[in-house]
């Protein structure tokens, strides 16, 4: 009898692996986009081995940019624990009754026991991320585990980026890295070009002569006011740029008001570009500037010189350097894990216009 997947040698190793589930259940553009390197690297490691990723069904398109490294989603229902979405207990059901059982499920979702839970129903072998700090008898450090393949539980690296958790997990399980394995990226694709062409013929677009400014976020401990981001777009017009407020379509509000309270001109495109056509955008765009949200990564992805207001959120795992530059103010109690601030939010009220325009000063501009 053969051993299980695991038993004798990192799972993703193993040459007897046909077909890989990973347990990614966030609804987060920078969240997958994050995964990416990890998928590329376990591609370039085992072509061989068909991936599936287990996540919800709105981020198909952003799945669908990742075919390189995904064959195919598998639509997640929600489940008890697992806080994105509430849970649709008749898709629930029907998902823990016809969902294939793969050769290996691996929890690429957090620190999370729900997660956990979803991966051991979904594996013939289960194994990825654990608590933080291990559990004895559970999580192992990468060495031979017991029959069953347990000691391939890798406790949760915090303190590491969210580019490297992931790479962290799949090289603990089997995968060699690449060289340069954490560089993020977002093909463009031909429809993307074609958008851009049209929003450019619309508005007079230029590449390199143009800045976008980003102010939305999900949760409103991360959204600087909308007043101090209208003094840096004006900050930006100062400069010589154009300047384009962007955003999805639930964010058309919280454009209008900054562009309210800008002296000098703004096009507002909020809700008007798909994802590969504001891709594109940024992708010709001299800089951008933004709140702590996916768009960050987006620029990441496309080499665009960024700055980033970092508030509640934590840059040590999800900024990047370089050309991308990170505003903060420093209080103490940044980061948090609050959505909205219980006190006086002192780390957006702290952090003066000028401080987020030396940011854009320092960048290295695109031409």
């Amino acid at each position: 009898m053969e051993p299980p997947l695991g038993a004798a040698g990192p799972p993703l190793a193993d040459p007897r692996l046909a077909e890989v589930a990973i347990v990614r259940l966030r609804v987060g553009l920078g969240d997958l986009l994050c995964t990416v390197p990890a998928l590329r690297s376990l591609r370039r490691a085992r072509p061989d081995v068909r991936v599936t990723l287990v996540t919800w069904a709105e981020m198909e398109p952003l799945v669908r940019r990742m075919s390189r490294y995904v064959d195919a989603l598998l639509p997640f229902p929600g489940y008890p624990g697992i806080p994105e979405r509430p849970v649709d207990g008749p898709g629930l059901a029907a998902f823990l009754g016809t969902a294939p059982r793969f050769d290996l499920a691996v929890q690429a979702y957090g620190d999370s026991g729900a997660a956990r839970e979803v991966t051991e129903r979904l594996g013939r072998r289960a194994c990825g991320f654990g608590p933080e700090g291990g559990v004895p008898g559970e999580i192992g450090t990468g060495e031979v585990g017991p029959g069953d393949g347990s000691g391939w539980w890798l406790p949760y690296p915090r303190s590491a980026h969210e580019i490297w958790r992931h790479l962290l997990l799949v090289r603990h399980l089997g995968v060699p890295l690449p060289p340069d394995p954490a560089r993020p990226e977002f093909p463009e694709l031909p429809a993307d070009r074609r958008g851009l062409a049209r929003l450019a013929r619309w508005h007079g677009l230029r590449p390199g002569r143009y800045a976008v400014v980003h102010p939305g976020a999900t949760s409103a401990s991360r959204r600087w006011p909308a007043e101090r981001f209208a003094a840096v777009a004006d900050g930006l017009v100062a400069r010589g740029l154009r300047v384009l407020i962007g955003g999805v379509a639930a964010e058309s509000a919280l454009a209008a008001e900054v562009r309210a309270a800008m002296r000098g001109p703004a096009t507002d495109l909020t809700g008007r570009a798909d994802l590969g056509t504001y891709a594109a955008l940024l992708r010709r765009a001299a800089l951008l500037v933004c709140a702590d949200t996916g768009v960050a990564h987006l620029a990441a992805a496309t080499g665009t010189p960024s700055v980033t207001v970092f508030l509640s959120g934590d840059p040590r795992r999800w900024a990047y350097g370089g050309r991308h530059l990170v505003a903060r103010s420093g209080v103490g109690c940044s980061p948090c894990p609050h959505l909205t601030c219980p006190i006086d939010f002192r780390c957006a009220t702290r952090l003066p216009v000028s401080a987020v325009l030396e940011r854009v000063d320092a960048l290295p501009r695109l031409l």
